[in-house]
């Protein structure tokens, strides 16, 4: 099927027919024609005038001038990456639908297209260039990158760029050398050129192709032959040919010869080429080349260095050991290694090579068309995809977007923002997404709406210095349409930082000032006012900018490490909250001295400094402290001794003759003469204690004696909750045996079974056996002493709240005996 493209000229007017050419028929198509009858097919044929291939969306909308009844521009059809022959025609496709009229124009490299003899645009838009030339005697080439522009009333679109290409062929850069092999041997020849497309190399064997059925005889991509297991019949002059679209070429002849018999002799495995590395795009073909040899033959294998699997869909042995991957994705990428392994054994020879696999750029999410009210933001939001990542760029009407006070970009272009919206800001906006793969587009289209009767902008807008984080921002109200206002937005930003997010805070609309706070210290920020009703904004006020005051530097961390005897070292670590600082002042001094040696003036990026040259008896202070421009910060103050390094090292070393100087013989006598008092004071205090104490011990048995003389209560009527111990009860047991000594849980739980009646626990001490790792006596009027002969209690006896929460005489004391032990 052949197809043509012929033109008929007139005065004002350029029309196309297309001539479909099919078994000895001919059909004539008119421009925009889609029928049955009328088929496109793409053809390549020196005797033609055209080549075309409409991609499948051309036969679905048609080629006429109606493009569609969309308010938006879009593009149907977009030119595409070609490669085209000297001196003959060559097509490029731009189709868009949306409100008429639609203009299209084309670029090259950048550069408007104006219609000439050459190139010229056909009425569905396309380009078409007559006889392409890649370089003419002008110097101009026909090679570059184009792209279409469509315009309508609502704004202005730009394709993806295709690259246009020449059709060459080099000459062989490699031909295939002669070779002599022994039988059953590996050979191998290549030819190698260039061109675009890629050529198509094919061997001869004595000027005949070479039989591909042969499973020994194995054709790999970029003009290699392999032969295994070599055969007498195998000998030949063999020579390559190259084909493409640009020429056709013959390399020179080179003669293999197969000598001997098959040797025995044994040799290690040996790989003769192993696999290149590669850089390819989704869905091609990759072949890793590895033909090795040895006697016995070696078995390849294959593995990837990441130890990852490499699969079984879509993967071929080609031959004895070549790996070709069909229908390539991004997960392919890695580095592959070829092993050739001796049968039996675990001798092993391996080589390696890379393989990249990389992916056109494509829309994850497209940025969608919106209407927003005048004064508020617009967010088009583009995320794409692609091996390596795509870079994103944003146009508005056709033009690079630049970013300025309410235009920004962010997360990584993905993101375009556009704050207090105005009529002016009313486009077409375009991301376009490219990698070295490939490129792509989408498009958006931003609607302002605007209402009648809006206010006018604020007046009159101040902005005061307060503090150093502290900016009161004043403003008048506008001149026109007040009466619908409900409120003002004040929109905050870094003056210097374009790119910086824009804050806004609301206010009430009989506010006319705000307090900005939590502002960085030297720092100048821009503001704008803007008042709002129920149906849109008022256009913004005129923006002023002011900057914060200076601050200076907040309080540096500082430590402080012995280094030996008469050095320390100090250190300070750089922090966030230190702030904006020139640099640092040290100073430091011994304590009973008032005057400092300083300052020790150091550089914003030093974090340590060490003090030499001290002396080890005295204790010094440290000080450091950040300055600016605006003045020293808060100093931070460390206290250091050298004197534990001295007796240290005094420990270590023994032996000394070292010689006291009269300041520190005061030094040694002084706290001799005030240990002494210390040591005489606490012996007089101990004496008094037990003077006092011994009198204490004496009054608390005799009212213990006395308490304790209440008849003793039968055994029928004491109460599961304690026993009341008196001292008829005391007189009953054999003290004699239990005199002194110290009872554990059971001896206690057998001594206090029971616990008595509500009246019988007015006086006593009431011992409760309920949990013993938590036992409880509560004494009541009773005054106890730490040795009373009769009942001794440990010193570390605790009062605490009873466990119960019966009633419980005014006069009682309840104390735990958990951390205590009771002495009978």
């Amino acid at each position: 099927m052949l197809c043509l493209l012929q033109r008929e000229r007139d005065q004002s007017d350029r029309r196309a027919r297309c001539c479909v050419r099919e078994a000895n028929s001919l059909l004539l198509c008119q421009a925009g024609e889609v029928s049955e009858r009328c088929r496109w097919q793409y053809a390549l044929d020196r005797e033609l005038l055209i080549p075309c291939s409409p991609p499948p969306a051309v036969l679905q909308t048609g080629l006429g001038h109606d493009f569609g009844r969309s308010s938006e521009l879009a593009f149907v059809v977009e030119p595409s990456d070609d490669i085209a022959v000297q001196e003959q025609p060559l097509i490029l496709y731009c189709q868009v639908e949306g409100i008429q009229p639609i203009t299209i124009t084309w670029r090259k490299n950048g550069a408007m297209i104006v219609d000439s003899e050459n190139a010229f645009m056909l009425a569905n838009g396309s380009l078409y260039v007559s006889r392409f030339q890649r370089l003419r005697g002008d110097g101009s080439s026909d090679e570059g990158e184009y792209d279409c522009m469509a315009q309508n009333h609502y704004g202005l679109v730009v394709s993806r760029k295709a690259k246009i290409q020449a059709a060459t062929m080099s000459d062989f850069h490699i031909h295939p050398q002669n070779a002599v092999v022994e039988e059953g041997g590996v050979a191998r020849f290549q030819c190698q050129i260039h061109g675009l497309p890629e050529p198509v190399i094919l061997w001869h064997k004595n000027s005949m192709p070479v039989n591909t059925d042969n499973e020994r005889y194995t054709l790999l991509p970029k003009g290699v032959l392999q032969i295994t297991g070599l055969r007498a019949e195998d000998s030949g002059i063999f020579h390559c040919v190259a084909t493409n679209i640009a020429n056709v070429k013959f390399s020179r002849e080179a003669r293999l010869t197969v000598s001997g018999s098959h040797s025995s002799v044994y040799k290690d495995p040996m790989i003769l080429v192993g696999p290149e590395n590669l850089t390819l795009t989704v869905h091609q073909t990759a072949v890793l080349e590895c033909i090795a040899t040895g006697n016995p033959r070696p078995i390849v294998s294959w593995s990837r260095l990441d130890g990852r699997p490499i699969g079984v869909e879509g993967i071929q042995v080609l031959g004895t050991g070549n790996l070709m991957i069909s229908d390539l994705t991004v997960q392919h990428s890695g580095i592959y290694v070829c092993a050739a392994n001796k049968p039996g054994t675990r001798v092993r020879r391996t080589a390696q090579g890379s393989l990249v696999v990389q992916a056109p750029a494509e829309f994850v999410q497209h940025p969608q068309s919106i209407s927003r009210p005048v004064g508020t933001t617009a967010i088009f939001t583009c995320v794409a995809q692609g091996e390596p990542p795509p870079q994103i760029t944003w146009l508005r009407n056709g033009q690079i977007l630049e970013t300025s006070d309410h235009i920004k970009l962010k997360n990584n272009n993905s993101t375009l923002s556009i704050y207090g919206i105005n009529q002016a800001d009313e486009a077409i906006y375009q991301c376009l997404a490219e990698n070295s793969a490939g490129s792509t587009q989408a498009s958006a289209r931003l609607t302002v709406l605007w209402a009648d009767g809006l206010p006018s902008p604020p007046q009159g807008v101040r902005a005061e210095t307060v503090s150093a984080t502290t900016i009161q921002v004043s403003w008048e109200k506008p001149l026109q349409n007040t009466k619908e206002i409900i409120g003002y937005v004040l929109h905050i930003r870094k003056a210097a930082d374009p790119v910086e997010m824009e804050y806004q805070e609301a206010v009430s609309k009989s506010t006319f000032q705000q307090l900005v706070t939590d502002l960085e210290p030297s720092t100048s920020y821009s503001f704008y006012i803007k008042a709002y009703t129920s149906r849109g904004a008022s256009k913004a006020s005129e923006v002023t900018v002011v900057s914060t005051l200076g601050e200076v530097p907040a309080m540096p961390s500082l430590f402080i490490k012995v280094i030996n005897s008469t050095t320390v070292q100090a250190t300070w670590e750089p922090s966030i909250k230190l702030g904006q600082h020139e640099g640092f002042k040290l100073y430091y001094r011994k304590v009973h001295l008032s005057q400092y040696t300083g300052p020790v003036l150091l550089a914003s990026n030093v974090t340590a400094y060490n003090i030499t040259h001290l002396d080890a008896s005295v204790v010094y202070e440290v000080k450091l402290l950040a300055y600016n421009q605006h003045g020293d910060g808060n100093s931070t103050v460390r206290f250091v001794s050298l004197r534990e390094t001295v007796e240290r090292t005094a420990v270590l070393n023994p032996p000394c003759d070292c010689m006291k100087d009269e300041q520190n013989n005061k030094t040694s006598t002084t706290g001799i003469i005030i240990g002494i008092h210390i040591g005489v004071t606490c012996i007089i205090f101990c004496i008094l204690f037990l003077m006092f104490g011994y009198r204490g011990r004496l009054l608390m048995c005799k009212n213990v004696q006395e308490q304790l003389s209440t008849p003793q209560i039968p055994r029928s009527q004491r109460s599961a909750t304690g026993l009341v111990l008196n001292g008829a009860t005391r007189r009953d047991r054999d003290h004699r045996d239990l005199n002194g000594k110290r009872l554990d849980m059971n001896e206690l739980e057998r001594l206090f079974p029971a616990s008595p009646s509500q009246e019988q626990q007015e006086k006593g001490i009431t011992v409760s056996p309920a949990g013993w790792e938590h036992t409880w006596l509560c004494i009541r009027e009773l005054s106890l002493s730490l040795h009373c002969p009769l009942l001794s209690l440990p010193s570390r006896l605790t009062a605490c709240q009873p466990p119960t929460t019966k009633p419980r005489s005014p006069h009682s004391l309840w104390m735990s005996s958990h951390d205590a032990s009771l002495v009978l």
